[in-house]
């Protein structure tokens, strides 16, 4: 059952994936139609650009994910054998539930950075 589903995730992983080259190359031919063949470069960098902010937002969420929910399983058990100290063990996660949070938030700009403000683009698009 396991591997049945892992392959259909995978599956669906890929189309999804190369769904977005798919379009980008009839783009990419109707604009070589119009300007003489070289927006390939350009379309190749923009579907890399977007490829990495959706790794970079995805990888960022799961970590983030995995933070806070390790961080409430911890405070749920510690809080179920001594509820004598359930301010301080309540403070302590929620401090790092914050500091998990954050990294979805560096992904976030990171993401933002590679799609808006790509510091490569002067390099691949001339």
């Amino acid at each position: 059952m396991l591997r049945l589903v892992l392959t259909g995730l995978l599956t669906a992983a890929v189309f999804v994936l190369s769904s977005q080259a798919a379009f980008a190359v009839e783009a990419a031919k109707a604009a070589a139609a119009t300007t003489g063949g070289g927006e390939y470069v350009k379309v190749i960098f923009a579907i890399g650009a977007m490829l990495g902010a959706g790794l970079a937002m995805g990888i960022g969420a799961v970590g983030a994910g995995l933070g806070i929910g390790t961080a409430c399983s911890g405070a749920c058990q510690a809080v179920g054998r001594n509820p004598g100290v359930q301010g301080k063990i309540m403070m302590t996660m929620l401090i790092g539930m914050a500091m998990a949070e954050s990294i979805a938030i560096y992904a976030l700009v990171i993401s933002l950075v590679l799609l808006f403000a790509n510091p490569f683009m002067k390099f691949f698009l001339g």
